[in-house]
């Protein structure tokens, strides 16, 4: 679970007033987006959960690995990265919603921010189970934008089901468009998900 939700895991999670759910291809920019818009809110406002925190430390503990190292954006993830993909799809076949439940597990805050979310299977459990608070935001960037960032073609990663398993059928209530030097999305942002989840962060 990301530490920049409830540290006191025993806590009772609190019902949500929005959640966020988060997509996008390797090096679109996600992590940025969210962080951006944690910071905007604050962090007695919003928390962010990430689906692959509680999935890295059980494949940590479960092969002797650094789990702060697998947290990282660094080539000792990279390395790990297809084999730990492997393993994930194994406890999603157990239960779909394994590492969803996991992830939020002592949330306080009325906004949620997913900054994760790879597989149908992801969205079905949280439309599932807080229908009235999900919404479903896709962040792009275009390949030379990614390439930029450091993305690279790897069979295996990139055409499994945890980088294409959105890519159709999934209705998206926004899709953020982070190319450049950031101004379009500042736009984005302030004139979408920033003044909805202020709104709803007010509701009784």
């Amino acid at each position: 679970m990301s530490m920049d939700c409830c540290n006191v895991i025993s806590m009772a999670t609190v019902e949500p007033k929005l959640i966020l759910l988060f997509s996008g291809k390797r090096k679109s920019g996600k992590d940025y987006v969210t962080d951006l818009i944690h910071k905007r809110l604050g962090p007695d406002v919003c928390c962010i959960l990430r689906l692959s925190g509680p999935l890295k430390q059980q494949y940590a503990q479960d092969h002797g690995l650094d789990f702060e190292e697998l947290l990282g954006a660094g080539e000792y993830k990279e390395k790990y990265r297809a084999d730990m993909i492997q393993w994930g799809e194994k406890q999603r076949e157990k239960d779909p919603g394994f590492f969803c439940h996991l992830a939020i597990k002592g949330a306080q805050q009325p906004i949620w921010i997913v900054s994760d979310t790879r597989r149908l299977s992801d969205l079905q459990w949280f439309w599932r189970e807080y229908p009235n608070q999900s919404r479903c935001v896709r962040v792009e960037a275009s390949e030379d934008t990614r390439r930029e960032r450091g993305w690279e073609f790897t069979t295996g990663i990139d055409d499994a089901e945890s980088e294409c398993g959105l890519d159709q059928g999934v209705d998206f209530d926004w899709i953020i468009k982070n190319e450049g030097d950031g101004s379009q999305l500042e736009e984005q942002l302030v004139t979408g998900l920033l003044s909805i989840a202020k709104e709803k962060a007010k509701e009784d």
